[in-house]
């Protein structure tokens, strides 16, 4: 089981653990294949040195810190699934820190002084792009070891790319982010290297879908989590202990209303129980279509009758 150790700065030694360990720093956002390859980089070195693995991230996004956001933040893997993410691959402890101004204004060999050897590193890793502070050419990875002295050893982890090529752009969790914008699925799957997942909570809805022939479990989103865009898609649903294939909707039911909120209503394949206030983790697999505006109920109905059919041709195929 990773342990997660949530810390602030300055460090108090009293709400953490440390042990000689090998140090991985980074947002690590999605958990992606750039990411895996900076963390098994990582785990190889620590099997080899027989110290625990451990993973320095932060909170809220640095972004949010540095510089104004024009839109709220959403992240890929809230802090739970970028836990269990990163303990699958082999990392035994998360220390998440909480990036604030004061610590942001530190000295990149302060951050080393105040930050990195209280915790222990014997080794610290990173992406070979990564930042501990400001201003970029002086808080680099190409600096540590100067900053480091001797006292630990540095890992500098090359870029990675889906196709392997060198110079092709970077796995990066922006262009990510920006795929699932526009519906993108194959994309950003491909770059995390496994479907996109969000969670959420079984809440009442309309039961519109009910009369129609198709009952969905309404799905309330957390803010901060980061949704495809609008349309309909194939979905996994793990739900009241089961796993549910099903096809879900983010939209406006822009056919009985305009202007309405969107929501995430999901009708699950051969599944009727009764599953209000069930926590759900929705695997988003296959983008279908946009949402459209039919002329009729009838119209509608048929179409989700299509749609149906192409979920169920696409679990037969994967």
């Amino acid at each position: 089981m990773t342990e997660l150790y949530k810390i602030h700065y300055p460090l108090d030694n009293n709400t953490y653990k440390a042990t000689d360990q090998v140090l991985v720093m980074g947002y690590f956002d999605g958990v992606h294949k750039g990411h895996q390859a900076v963390i098994r980089a990582a785990k190889e070195r620590a099997d080899e040195l027989g110290l625990p693995l451990a993973v320095l991230t932060y909170t809220p996004y640095p972004g949010v810190v540095f510089e104004k956001q024009s839109l709220p933040w959403h992240d890929l893997t809230p802090l739970d699934e970028k836990v269990a993410l990163l303990g699958k691959l082999g990392v035994d402890r998360v220390y998440c820190l909480n990036l604030t101004s004061r610590l942001s204004a530190l000295e990149p060999e302060n951050f080393v002084e105040q930050v990195l050897l209280p915790l222990q590193a014997k080794v610290v890793a990173a992406g070979y792009d990564h930042l501990y502070g400001r201003p970029a050419d002086k808080a680099n990875m190409a600096h540590l070891s100067g900053y480091a002295q001797g006292r630990f050893e540095v890992l500098t982890v090359g870029k990675k790319t889906l196709a392997g090529d060198e110079t092709a752009e970077k796995v990066a969790s922006r262009d990510i982010r920006a795929a699932l914008a526009d519906g993108d699925l194959d994309f950003a799957n491909a770059s995390l290297g496994r479907a996109h997942r969000t969670t959420g909570i079984v809440v009442h809805g309309d039961a519109r879908g009910r009369t129609l022939g198709f009952p969905t479990i309404n799905v309330w989103t957390p803010e901060l989590e980061t949704l495809p865009a609008l349309g309909i898609y194939v979905v996994r649903v793990q739900i009241a202990g089961q796993t549910v294939q099903g096809m879900a909707s983010i939209g406006r039911n822009v056919t009985f209303e305009a202007n309405r909120p969107v929501t995430v209503e999901i009708n699950l394949l051969d599944f009727n129980q009764a599953v209000y206030g069930e926590p759900v983790k929705v695997d988003w697999l296959q983008y279908l279509r946009g949402e459209v505006a039919f002329d009729s109920v009838d119209d509608l109905v048929a179409q989700l009758e299509r749609d149906r059919e192409d979920t169920r041709e696409y679990f037969k195929k994967n």
